[in-house]
């Protein structure tokens, strides 16, 4: 390999990057936006759910209990019902999510048993959104119920039981605040190298075909694994500023934890980076359309990162051969270190086992890269 050469392919493929201004768009501006998108959008979290409260006793605590709802700052009540006949079209026309019906013999009840029943109505159309908001609605009881429970007993001269009780005191590690921003955000960084590194690096080849360069590539005394190193050289600078980037709008913009090392999440990017653009590389010597380049790199990219990687669905929940087909997608491995690194501080050797991954999907990709490309027109 001669080295005036190779930095005369790199040279060469800078100056198309700069004179590119598609190629400046998406390596400059698509990271900024699909953080804001993905930052901003991409929420597991739930608040200001819209209830209504359908009070059929309109009492003094029937009222307290409802308006605690509004309190806890995962409700909001956007109305009041008057009626059966108002909850269901209420329901049925989207203006609340979930309805707290209050039984008219509420208070009495509660007064001669120490329990009284409250009706909850969720709109199931959007499962998770129902199965948050009846966890978060079981919560705030949980605490109503408590002081009802001592109300009750002082008025009754009970006293409580000082034994069969289990008082549960819950610590949670790494994302103490249960923000999901701080589960996603790190994720998007593999999300945003994937795209970009394949998207740019899957027209490199493809674009001398299309634009009738290949003819004089091929007649230079450049070696394909010249010709390979000269074209990704640049690309893998750009991945590597754009990883910069994303990791200061993670951290100063978006206010997630950075515990582990810039030294441990450098390897790790890189490792990555030479997957991906290993992969774009491949497609681009393959398919010598742009267009049709472009397609397969989103698709062979965007999808497994996604889909299968763990950054949107926990891949322990997935059915068992999925699971295993998930060891071959390259992604998941590198959202598990993005993960520990921002979270848990982990180190290298905490991350041996996806760092190993990362390492045999590397070898494996750049291998094949640098035999794909033949010095000969078909």
């Amino acid at each position: 390999m001669n080295l005036r050469r190779l930095s005369a392919m790199v040279y060469k493929e800078g100056l198309q990057i700069l004179r590119d201004p598609r190629s400046l768009a998406i390596a400059l501006v698509m990271p900024l936006m699909q953080m804001a998108l993905l930052g901003y959008g991409v929420s597991l979290d739930i608040k200001h759910v819209p209830i209504c409260v359908y009070d059929q006793e309109m009492s003094q605590l029937s009222r307290s209990i409802t308006q605690r709802f509004d309190a806890a700052g995962w409700f909001s009540t956007v109305r009041t019902l008057g009626s059966q006949s108002e909850l269901s079209r209420a329901m049925d026309g989207g203006t609340c999510i979930a309805a707290v019906v209050v039984p008219v013999d509420f208070s009495r009840r509660l007064a001669a048993t120490g329990s009284a029943p409250l009706q909850a109505v969720f709109d199931a159309t959007d499962v998770n959104t129902s199965n948050i908001a009846q966890g978060y609605l079981l919560g705030v009881l949980a605490d109503v119920n408590a002081r009802i429970a001592a109300d009750y007993r002082d008025a009754h001269g009970l006293r409580s039981a000082s034994l069969g009780q289990v008082d549960l005191q819950a610590s949670t590690w790494f994302n103490e605040t249960l923000d999901s921003r701080n589960f996603i955000i790190p994720g998007v960084v593999a999300v945003i190298l994937a795209l970009i590194g394949a998207q740019l690096t899957s027209l490199t080849v493809s674009r001398e075909w299309e634009r009738g360069t290949m003819e004089q590539l091929i007649s230079t005394p450049v070696t394909a694994l010249e010709v390979m190193l000269g074209k990704l050289i640049p690309y893998f600078a750009v991945g590597m500023v754009d990883a910069g980037v994303c990791l200061a709008l993670a951290v100063y913009w978006f206010d997630v934890p950075f515990r582990g090392a810039l030294s441990t999440l450098a390897v790790a990017t890189a490792l990555f980076s030479l997957v991906i653009l290993g992969i774009g590389y491949l497609i681009s010597v393959r398919f010598r359309s742009q267009l049709a380049a472009s397609q397969i790199a989103l698709l062979v990219t965007l999808m497994p990162t996604t889909l299968l990687s763990g950054y949107t669905f926990p891949i322990d929940q997935m059915p068992r051969p999925i699971q295993l087909a998930t060891l071959v997608v390259y992604p998941r491995y590198f959202i598990t270190i993005l993960r520990g690194i921002f979270l848990k501080g982990s180190t290298l050797a905490d991350l041996w086992q996806p760092m190993l991954g990362l390492v045999a999907f590397a070898a494996a990709i750049v291998w094949l890269a640098a035999i794909a490309f033949r010095k000969w027109l078909d």
